[in-house]
């Protein structure tokens, strides 16, 4: 067997084994104060969006009014959405 096969084979063993948890949302919503720079750049630096990723979120937050910008674990979400609303952006965690 080739390492890969064998990771692989590992990987489905253990999944066999754990609780598969939904992952939590990291919820980012519009509001009339933020520029889309400041999205843009909290984005890439507190999430480690591209600059791609992160103008792409800015626009469907403007217009949806709200966008998933991540999703994990609440222990990895938690300091992203208190970090991002540390910056003035308001965002939530749903499960």
């Amino acid at each position: 067997m080739f390492f890969n096969e064998v990771l692989i084979k590992e990987i489905e063993q253990v999944d066999e084994h754990t609780d598969v948890v939904e992952p939590v949302k990291l919820m980012v919503w519009n509001d009339n104060v933020n520029t889309f720079d400041w999205v843009i750049t909290s984005l890439m630096e507190i999430c480690g969006h591209t600059l791609e990723q992160a103008e792409q979120c800015a626009w469907i937050i403007h217009f949806k009014g709200k966008y998933v910008v991540k999703k994990g674990s609440k222990k990895k979400l938690k300091p992203m959405r208190e970090a991002l609303t540390d910056r003035g952006i308001d965002a939530t965690l749903e499960e």
